[in-house]
């Protein structure tokens, strides 16, 4: 299987799909709007995700040999983009798209009787089995994946960006060959397709276009199935606990921010904007700053994990360490208050003036 004709037919193939897709969800309304959380400019066309299915689609037909693994993944990728998609068109509540979310993780996760089996050794006491909890607790896994990408998708470039952390991690790792090379090497040009139109780089004259929840739940999606393939069962190709280190930053700031809202008697799925990217634009960064700032710190946090995988690092130092630095990023946002005015101060910035955020 040629590596980079896989990545260059998919960078390819997805970016002709925006290019011809975003006038025609001009048309049909599947845009994203501006209101009182989103501060973009213009309507903007919500179908990255959608020429992501499509790349994948493509360089499955061209690269893949279909077995029932295999289909039963893009069966549920297709489900996945069409939830999105709705969603993106009509904002259903939540709890649809959570059954829903659900529903979709169950195909593969009962229908190719593929799940998390064991933990690997976490508290260097033994590995952690999972058992008949197994099934289920992969369910949650898909949830938090779809989730954790979905939530960091709030400004230009970086949920994009993180995934693209992610998937590059995963190769550089050594996926299993075969089908699953090739849908990471697809993820790795789709989302490079993906980032050049959503950052409108290297030329401006690019149409802009988001993910929308279609893209991101389909990489949320694909990501915790990529990682179940690869940390489970005799072939597999790094631990379970590299697994959080690939995913770290999203996921940190997704289960913050949901114990947060819960702690204060609010739905963990209420939007809001005190997520990490909307720290630092309150500290006084630019939209492109912060970009660079918290990808950087995703690419430190993905190469530890990878480097730990191939140096054998034990696995509750590698855990351990990963609750250390939660726990920090819980602290901080306790008093992110504090720390915001402070460092707003230290770089010369005018208070906001704003209402106090509680946190």
């Amino acid at each position: 299987m040629p590596t980079l004709g896989v990545i260059l037919l998919t960078f390819v193939g997805c970016a002709a799909a925006m290019a011809w897709l975003s006038p025609v969800a001009e048309k049909i309304g599947l845009v994203d709007i501006p209101n009182k959380r989103k501060v973009h400019s213009g309507h903007v066309p919500l179908i990255g995700g959608i020429a992501m299915f499509g790349a994948l689609l493509l360089s499955c037909f061209l690269f893949a040999q279909y077995n029932q693994l295999l289909s039963l993944y893009l069966i549920s990728c297709g489900f996945i983009v069409f939830i999105g998609v709705l969603d993106d068109k009509y904002d259903l509540k939540v709890s649809l798209r959570v059954v829903a979310q659900v529903l979709i993780a169950s195909i593969l996760v009962f229908g190719a009787e593929l799940h998390l089996q064991q933990f690997g050794d976490l508290m260097g006491l033994g590995v952690i089995e999972l058992g008949v909890a197994g099934p289920f607790i992969t369910v949650v896994a898909v949830l938090a994946a779809i989730n954790c990408f979905n939530m960091v998708d709030g400004i230009d470039g970086l949920a994009g960006s993180m995934a693209l952390i992610t998937f590059l991690g995963i190769a550089t790792l050594g996926v299993q060959g075969g089908n699953w090379s090739v849908v990471v090497l697809t993820f790795v040009g789709a989302t490079i397709a993906y980032l050049m139109f959503n950052l409108r780089w290297p030329a401006r004259r690019l149409p802009k276009v988001f993910m929308g929840d279609a893209g991101s739940m389909l990489i949320g999606l694909t990501v915790v199935w990529l990682l179940v393939i690869n940390t489970q069962g005799p072939d597999s190709t790094f631990r379970p606990v590299t697994s959080l280190w690939l995913i770290a930053l999203p996921l940190m700031d997704m289960t913050a921010i949901m114990f947060r809202r819960m702690r204060k008697g609010h739905s963990p799925f209420e939007p809001d904007r005190e997520h990490i990217h909307h720290i630092f634009l309150r500290v006084g960064f630019t939209p492109i700053q912060s970009l660079l700032i918290i990808s950087f710190v995703g690419v430190l946090f993905a190469t530890f994990g990878v480097m730990g995988e191939l140096f054998n690092w034990p696995a509750w130092v590698m855990f351990g360490t990963f609750l250390l630095l939660f726990a920090g990023y819980c602290a901080s946002l306790r008093h992110i208050w504090v720390l915001s005015k402070w460092f707003r101060r230290w770089r010369g910035i005018e208070p906001e003036v704003t209402e106090k955020t509680k946190y």
